[in-house]
């Protein structure tokens, strides 16, 4: 089956300007770069003769920054510390004319910051500071207090889960009520440890690894994958579950159907970020009028343009219609 690209066009033309809160851990991407030619003497590890750093907003930010260069309009609400990391990071969300005001900052921990040393394009090492420690009752509360400020102004709602304390199940509780109340999308990109929090919204977007996690199932072969969709959307009834399948594409489960849809990646130089760039795509176009089938293949075209960069890219609209022009885009009913 082919789905229609003139709908998929006007829908990407209606992006502009609709209204979306990120709530999720916000992430300091730092990367230095450099040269590795000999090993260390001190230990079997090589030396990397450093040239250029470069800082990057990651998890929950990279998610905004797709949605920002779709044009959209985007609030951010997580927790930051009361640190210079944090000051940085956000220097580099107003750059992009993203709303901070829902930002938290919080002197009992640290800035999330993960520091990758690349050398001639190989990744050597990551090093992370960060706490993983649940949010205080009062610092939920107080994101609560923000979200509630904000809701009647919103199209839809995106939690980012990078297991790094902020999302925990008091506050998606209580962020799915919300949305719900007040007739909000809200859809999730999980953690693996995390699933048993994300009960009746409207979209999950895991990848395979994550999905295989939350149902406690190891799949054998490809067959198997549609078991794991219906397992995983019985168990906490959201509206559709989108499993991610690498090169393999995309695996969208819905109350009656189950679609595959081929990876459009020309070339993979980078999967970093690749889910940000799913969900926020997928949510956006959801906001847009698509289906939710169409929104899927609009999340899998963009998602085939930015593992052919390097780091937590983002897509341009530009981009996207280019794709759509160029691209024979074939789904498949596997089921229902």
């Amino acid at each position: 089956m082919q789905v229609r690209k003139e709908k998929l066009k006007r829908v990407i033309k209606k992006f502009k300007d609709k209204k979306v809160l990120v709530v999720g851990d916000l992430i300091l991407d730092h990367y230095i770069f450099g040269q590795a030619e000999r090993i260390s003497p001190e230990a079997p590890v090589p030396i990397v003769w450093a040239n250029r750093e470069n800082f990057l907003g990651g998890g929950a930010v990279n998610v905004a920054n797709n949605l920002v260069s779709l044009g959209a309009k985007v609030y951010l609400c997580g927790v930051i510390g009361d640190d210079e990391f944090g000051k940085k990071l956000i220097e580099i969300i107003k750059r992009k004319k993203i709303n901070t005001d829902l930002v938290i900052k919080d002197k009992l921990r640290p800035t999330t910051i993960k520091t990758r040393v690349v050398a001639t394009h190989q990744q050597v090492i990551r090093v992370d500071w960060e706490s993983r420690e649940i949010l205080s009752l009062a610092l939920n509360q107080k994101i609560l207090k923000n979200v509630h400020k904000v809701i009647n102004e919103l199209d839809g709602v995106i939690v980012e889960d990078y297991g790094k304390g902020v999302i925990n199940p008091y506050l998606v509780e209580e962020l799915v009520r919300i949305s719900k109340r007040n007739n909000k999308v809200i859809t999730v990109d999980p953690k693996e440890e995390h699933f048993d929090y994300y009960e009746n919204v409207t979209a999950l977007t895991p990848n395979l690894k994550e999905a295989q996690a939350a149902v406690n199932m190891k799949i054998k072969s490809k067959e198997e994958i549609n078991l794991l969709g219906k397992i995983l959307k019985e168990k906490l009834r959201p509206s559709c579950v989108l499993i991610t399948l690498g090169e393999e594409g995309i695996r969208l489960f819905l109350e009656k159907e189950i679609w595959h849809i081929p990876t459009y990646a020309l070339e993979v130089f980078d999967v970093t970020g690749a889910g940000d760039t799913v969900i926020a795509t997928f949510t956006l176009a959801l906001l847009a009028g698509a289906s939710f089938l169409e929104a899927a293949v609009i999340s899998n075209l963009c998602a085939g343009i930015v593992v052919g960069k390097f780091g937590p890219a983002t897509v341009t609209l530009s981009e996207i219609e280019g794709k759509i022009k160029t691209t024979k885009i074939d789904v498949e009913k596997t089921e229902g």
